[in-house]
Parts: C-alpha cells; structure tokens; sequence
C-alpha cells in the first residue's frame, strides 16, 4: 500500500484532482497512512479546488461532522451545493 501512497502523492503534486481526492479518503479512513481527518481535509480542499464533485461532497460532510475541522453547517452546505 506504500507505493500506491507513494505514487498518489506523486500525482497530487502534478496537480491531479482525483488524485488528491483518493489520499483524501486514504486518510479519512486510515488505508495505507495513518488515519488523519485534518490531513484528509487538506487534500479534499485541494481536490474540490478543482472542481471535483467527491471532494467537494466528502468536504461538506467533514464539515457537517466536524472532522478535520470545526463544525460549520453553513460551510457544509456550501460544499454540499457547489458539489450538486
């Protein structure tokens, strides 16, 4: 799991969306990394920054949740929206 970890990163760093979407799951649910919800945040921001609809949806939900972040319904539904 190190090198596909290893090789996302790679890619994120080329600025690809779904890139960086899929470490963001990797560290909202722990697989290949150490579980990190703030970290994970990081890289759904990025992600949704480029108009990646999954991003922009898991963002809302770390928002709505609290995870990562400080709880903000209003910014979850920004998120939830900009994502629909």
């Amino acid at each position: 799991m190190d090198k596909v970890i290893e090789l996302l990163k790679t890619a994120a760093g080329l600025g690809l969306a779904a890139a960086m979407y899929n470490l963001g799951v990797a560290y909202d649910k722990g697989k290949g990394v150490k579980k990190d919800k703030a970290e994970a945040v990081k890289w759904y921001r990025l992600a949704a920054a480029q108009n990646n609809a999954n991003a922009q949806c898991n963002l809302g939900g770390m928002y709505a949740g609290g995870r990562g972040v400080k709880k903000d319904d209003v910014e979850a539904l920004r998120w939830d929206r900009v994502a629909a």
